[in-house]
């Protein structure tokens, strides 16, 4: 076993999650795939093979278990997803929900694109294009250091499905950013989120559109 692997299975204890040999296999294929096209297409800052898995895979890991209690299947959206973190660990943990990947930056979301086509997973899609320009509806919309909580609401307030649910995944408790949404979203839950091997906070925001009288 490689030390990779030992780490991410180590990693998959502490979060108390379950994962088939084959999507533990696709995880460590896709840091792979991360850390060749980083050395041509700069997708991510971090290039250090031991913080790529816990600063993305571990990080975005993280989030699983409580994105399985809440939304079993539908329509994921992953805003600004740049080497489709969440978006890709999702599509494979998670193979009931569709999954797609958009940003601003073309070579971004092909390599998504071959991440999904590498990988076979037929649940996972990478679109170049701007979350505010697109109109298709999805249920769970998610993003991870995209942008603070008030603009990532409105930027897709679009593509939400009328009974869609937002997930934003932050650092800190964002208290100052939670006062600035504005009255037509609602927080639900902030959940507090443990990363292996990461000394540093970690939480996920919940979100639904509200009625305002």
């Amino acid at each position: 076993m490689s030390s990779d692997e030992a780490t991410l299975r180590a990693g998959l204890v502490q979060l108390e999650l379950e994962l088939s040999a084959l999507q533990i296999g696709q995880l460590l294929d896709y840091l792979k795939l991360i850390a060749k096209w980083t050395k041509v297409y700069n997708l991510t800052a971090v290039r250090d093979p031991a913080e790529m898995m816990t600063h993305h895979l571990l990080d975005s890991l993280a989030i699983i278990a409580p994105l399985r209690q809440r939304v079993v299947q539908g329509k994921l959206l992953d805003v600004g997803s740049g080497a489709g973190l969440p978006g890709v660990v999702i599509a494979i943990c998670c193979p009931a929900l569709d999954v797609t990947c958009v940003d601003t930056v073309a070579k971004k979301a092909t390599f998504i694109k071959q991440v999904a086509l590498e990988l076979k997973l037929p649940n996972l899609a990478g679109l170049h294009a701007r979350v505010e320009n697109i109109g298709q509806p999805f249920d769970l919309i998610c993003s991870r250091a995209f942008a603070s909580l008030a603009d990532f609401t409105q930027l897709s307030a679009g593509a939400l499905a009328p009974a869609g649910v937002w997930m934003a995944m932050k650092g800190k408790h964002p208290t100052d950013e939670l006062a600035a949404l504005p009255a037509t979203v609602g927080v639900f839950h902030v959940e507090q989120l443990q990363v292996p091997g990461l000394d540093a906070e970690r939480c996920v925001v919940w979100m639904r559109e509200k009625t305002v009288s």
